[in-house]
């Protein structure tokens, strides 16, 4: 297994971790994780508790790893298949189970990850059969968008829509519609762009 290929391994357990992390009822184990109300002396409309804070730490380097093993495989042309599917499978767990968490925990809409999901499965399995008849389709500049804007507004979820929340600006949530948005957009693209191949036997 090449450089980039561990590295995107690490991005899937770091992932697993913060989801475990995120789900286990601390609660009934007798954890209480410290609750934050005010910072710079100013008091926050919602307490940060320092699980989100750390999840919110992990997330951002787990995201980063998402750059570097991509960057890596092409600057040392090590692209590779497994490579392709690790790092699919990988970005699946950190964003879309992280979604399903924060929408679980009323901390975005419960929409959101429903309409992601939905339009990570349609583009996959055109993916899928697009690539079963040799044509690959290049990734949208749209979709590169969508996904800056839906790590930011994530991370910034995490760590409670600071420093937006000192304003009373819900920028992180901002951040995730406009993500949605800018999904199902590219979704649709990707369809239109393989719908020939679709129809063809």
């Amino acid at each position: 297994m090449n450089l980039p290929n561990k590295i995107t391994v690490s991005r899937i357990v770091l992932s697993i971790i913060i989801l475990i992390m995120l789900c286990i009822p601390w609660h009934s184990l007798n954890v209480n994780f410290p609750l934050y109300s005010s910072i710079f002396g100013k008091t926050l409309d919602t307490p940060i508790s320092l699980k989100y804070i750390i999840a919110g730490v992990l997330f951002m380097i787990a995201s980063l790893t998402d750059r570097i093993d991509g960057h890596l495989a092409r600057k040392l042309n090590m692209v590779t298949d497994l490579g392709k599917m690790l790092d699919a499978i990988a970005d699946k767990i950190l964003v879309n189970g992280v979604l399903i968490i924060l929408a679980y925990d009323r901390l975005i809409p419960v929409v959101i990850p429903v309409i992601i999901i939905t339009r990570d499965i349609i583009t996959d399995t055109c993916k899928m059969v697009s690539g079963n008849k040799g044509k690959v389709v290049a990734a949208s500049w749209m979709g590169k968008i969508k996904t800056v804007f839906m790590m930011t507004g994530v991370t910034l979820t995490l760590f409670g829509n600071l420093p937006f929340e000192l304003i009373h600006f819900n920028f992180a949530e901002l951040c995730i519609i406009i993500a949605t948005i800018l999904s199902v957009i590219s979704g649709c693209q990707y369809y239109f762009n393989t719908r020939k191949l679709l129809d063809t036997k």
